[in-house]
């Protein structure tokens, strides 16, 4: 049997699902596209994240996908100008509550990004300069707790104001625009195993 693999923008203010069950209106993946009957995200982003979303027809792709070996890069615009020492303490695993628990992430790659990305707009506005200073950093993690990048630049100092993911694997957001879907023919994701 052949697969369904597609490759999209995921816009601000959508879910990362096909079917919301309670009663508030959400916007849903299907109205961003015709996906064939059994489609599935790959992962999530949340409501308030957008960038890079993988779907698939294929559950076996999906688990692979999900697993630690598969790096997943998000670029982050925070509140206030990051510095070198947040950026260290990203890299070698913060302190985080998940589940009501304290964890520690495991060591990530983080660096600052110097020049504002091309993302163009949100949907929604962030806010404007009269609130201080933002600045961007990419953080490329390999597990993928609840709102866990989040979490992260919060607990340096640094709340998120966006968040777009970039890069899951090999697989990249390029210039895709918000809303934007491509079908391929599959993923061919590099795990991290060298």
């Amino acid at each position: 049997m052949s697969h369904s693999h597609f490759i999209i923008h995921k816009p601000y203010g959508y879910l990362s699902q096909f079917i919301y069950e309670l009663k508030r209106k959400k916007k849903l993946l299907g109205e961003l596209y015709d996906f064939p009957k059994g489609t599935m995200a790959i992962g999530r982003l949340d409501e308030d994240s957008e960038g890079l979303l993988l779907l698939t027809t294929d559950g076996m792709m999906s688990e692979i996908i999900r697993s630690k070996k598969v790096d997943k890069e998000y670029y982050v615009q925070v509140d206030g100008i990051i510095n070198q020492d947040a950026i260290q303490q990203l890299q070698k695993g913060v302190e985080i509550g998940f589940n009501g628990t304290k964890y520690i992430t495991k060591p990530c790659t983080a660096f600052l990004i110097n020049e504002v990305p091309a993302f163009g707009a949100r949907g929604k506005k962030i806010r404007d300069e009269r609130h201080g200073p933002t600045s961007w950093a990419s953080v490329t993690i390999n597990e993928g707790k609840f709102r866990q990048v989040r979490k992260m630049t919060a607990a340096v100092g640094f709340p998120t104001l966006r968040l777009v993911r970039v890069r899951i694997g090999n697989v990249f957001l390029h210039d895709l625009q918000a809303g934007e879907v491509v079908e391929v023919s599959d993923f061919a994701v590099l795990s991290n195993e060298k």
